[in-house]
């Protein structure tokens, strides 16, 4: 099963549990992952989307229709065995966040970034316990080491499942804070996307649509809710 080209063989896939999790057979026969690791998550609801993907297979196996199947890969293979890198990579959004970088106007901008990312900031200082100070313009400006340090020790207390979905959280949204913010649920996914994307949202408002923009955020929103899913059924959330 970790030879992406196959084609199907298999009447069902179904889960099973086991001493480590759960895990899915296809008739019988346990998936394994591409580096030939057992493929063992830790909920019941998890494995039984990723057995769906296996169950529409029609002939070869696509991996981009299996996004629950890469994403169980991806934290079984990639971030088990580099976790702390992982980790330090997406600790470090925290010192050039993206809702600390604020425009000098016009005026219209700068109201929008406010709304949005303020809340997010005070959020992150009552809930967390780390304030990120925002700054005008696109230049770094180093925030407070105390509350980096806070923030990084929340980013490496994180499960291999769960980091995994945050990479992604935190990657594509440009901000530590927000994916926070959707791993506690804060606001629905859809509008913590839509935070991240004050500024692209307000030069659409000023020039227009561009198709192949559009397309692209699409993807990514679409990536975003996936890891904000794959987060929660990797703990029995739905």
């Amino acid at each position: 099963m970790s030879d992406w080209q196959l084609k199907r063989f298999w009447q069902n896939a179904d889960v099973r549990q086991n001493e480590k999790g759960y895990t899915v057979e296809l008739d019988g026969r346990a998936i394994r992952t591409p580096a030939k690791a057992p493929l063992v998550v830790p909920t019941n609801a998890l494995a039984g989307q990723i057995a769906a993907e296996w169950n529409v297979v029609e002939g070869q196996v696509n991996p981009a229709a299996m996004p629950f199947t890469r994403s169980a890969n991806a934290a079984i293979d990639k971030v088990t065995q580099q976790h702390a890198e992982v980790a330090d990579m997406l600790a470090a959004y925290g010192d050039a966040d993206l809702i600390c970088y604020r425009a000098d106007g016009p005026s219209g901008l700068v109201d929008r970034q406010a709304e949005g990312w303020d809340p997010l900031l005070d959020w992150a200082e009552s809930v967390l316990g780390a304030r990120l100070v925002p700054v005008q313009g696109v230049m770094h400006a180093p925030q407070n080491m105390q509350s980096l340090s806070v923030l990084s020790k929340k980013v490496h207390a994180l499960d291999v499942f769960a980091l995994t979905a945050f990479h992604d959280l935190v990657s594509l949204s440009g901000s530590l804070i927000i994916g926070f913010a959707a791993l506690h649920d804060l606001r629905p996914p859809a509008e913590l996307w839509a935070v991240s994307c004050v500024d692209e949202l307000w030069q659409q408002d000023q020039w227009g649509e561009d198709a192949e923009a559009l397309e692209m955020a699409a993807k990514k929103e679409n990536d975003f809710f996936h890891a904000h899913r794959f987060y929660n059924l990797s703990r029995s959330l739905g």
